[in-house]
């Protein structure tokens, strides 16, 4: 009995001194005295952004400090909204050459049903190295096999002890991979015979028409459901009347100017809605993006032209030509390793004509307007999803430095692999007489 009254009354005490701190503690945290670029409007100097519960909730010059909050001194530091890699394989693959640590795609050509956000592996080492250079969240892509649906990708907070608690929305369109018209062959370097050019056409017309064929059944099938006939559940179509309604995107990852022209008029002929993804030669084709209103979400700048006599600087001018053009775009890496490298891929695209702020947009803002999720982030607005970065300068400089970076309300640690590996390397014993 004495030792039960000793240890109630030990709780007490430690529920005693507990009590006043979390009384005291709003659940807030400030942002105080930084400059803020909140994309919505002109930057704000010596601003403040307060955050509770994982949402903004007020951003301003005068903005009233709740009671009790976590107030960080952002003296001398900018404020951007977190970086978003549109489209890469985070969370879905670790090591390419090991097979069971690869889990971005399935068997079968066509697996409109699926959400990568099942397979996303919230541990991976990939992940902290990415947000320590800024990026906040990502949908996490699965890969389509040629002519087909590869699944649906899903947004994440690249924050979280569980995919549930990364979640952001489950789907944000359907991963198409558009049937070519190139020859297509070889291993190990060696090129494979070229084939008749009858033979290309006809299997590319068969892979049109499998898709013209699934989007049919999508429709009968949806209107089967409407007419309360009893059919039996198909979870495939049942996921496509998604797109046969123009309620989720199609993402269709072309690179060539053909391909691209063949994939707009197709989906303007069966009424879906698309966003190219790639678009390697999307600049040739950037009028008719433009004219049809066909987003883009362009790969990185530091690639190989697509055509054998494709200007060496091909890739670096594409995004200011799809700007000037009038083109929504956005920039991605569609990777996992090299997430971290988003920020100077685009930066890159700046001395080749690309305005400074629209490169920063390309990477918060305008992946978020055309993947259909600006009301939850890519600017620093209250109610929008608290994903911050704090720097000493242009986040697309490589000599900046990403002090702070902030997602769902949370400050999150920069610690990464690379950094382990960098301190681990440089402490190590010098030889002998050095």
């Amino acid at each position: 009995m004495r030792a039960a009254a000793a240890a109630g009354a030990a709780v007490a005490a430690v529920v005693a001194l507990a009590t006043p701190l979390v009384a005291q503690d709003s659940g807030a945290l400030v942002i105080r005295g930084a400059k803020v670029f909140t994309l919505a409007g002109p930057p704000i100097e010596n601003g403040t952004v307060v955050i509770r519960g994982g949402k903004i909730e007020a951003v301003g010059t005068n903005v009233t400090v709740p009671a009790g909050a976590r107030v960080l001194d952002a003296s001398g530091l900018q404020v951007y909204p977190g970086l978003f890699d549109a489209m890469t394989t985070l969370g879905l693959t670790e090591i390419g050459a090991v097979d069971v640590t690869n889990d971005m795609s399935e068997l079968g050509l066509f697996n409109p049903h699926l959400l990568a956000a099942t397979a996303v592996h919230p541990a991976s080492e990939h992940i902290p190295v990415a947000r320590a250079n800024g990026i906040t969240h990502t949908v996490a892509m699965p890969q389509a096999r040629p002519g087909g649906i590869g699944g649906q990708g899903s947004l994440i907070n690249l924050d979280g002890w569980t995919v549930e608690e990364m979640l952001i929305q489950p789907s944000v369109g359907f991963v198409l991979s558009w049937p070519t018209l190139a020859a297509r062959g070889g291993f190990g370097g060696f090129q494979a015979a070229p084939r008749p050019f009858r033979e290309l056409k006809k299997e590319y017309d068969d892979r049109v028409k499998q898709l013209d064929d699934w989007l049919e059944a999508a429709r009968r099938y949806d209107r089967a459901v409407q007419g309360g006939n009893g059919v039996p559940r198909d979870l495939k179509l049942e996921a496509l009347t998604k797109v046969t309604r123009r309620e989720l995107p199609l993402l269709v990852q072309a690179n060539g100017d053909r391909d691209i022209k063949n994939a707009i008029a197709w989906a303007e002929k069966q009424n879906v809605r698309i966003v190219i993804l790639g678009g390697g030669q999307a600049w040739k084709v950037k009028d008719e993006l433009a004219q049809k209103q066909v987003p883009v979400i362009v790969g990185p700048t530091q690639d190989l032209p697509d055509a054998e006599d494709g200007a060496y600087d091909e890739k670096y001018a594409q995004p200011a030509a799809l700007h000037q053009a009038g083109v929504k775009f956005a920039l991605s890496t569609f990777s996992s390793s090299d997430s971290r490298t988003l920020p100077y891929e685009v930066g890159n695209a700046v001395p080749y004509g690309l305005p400074q702020e629209e490169a920063i947009k390309a990477i918060t803002l305008y992946p978020a307007q055309i993947l259909g999720v600006a009301d939850k982030v890519g600017t620093i607005e209250a109610g929008k999803i608290a994903n911050l970065i704090l720097t000493d300068g242009d986040p697309l400089m490589i000599q900046t430095t990403y002090k702070h970076v902030i997602i769902n309300g949370n400050e999150v640690s920069l610690d990464n692999r690379h950094l382990e590996l960098y301190e681990k390397y440089r402490s190590r014993p010098k030889p002998a007489g050095r």
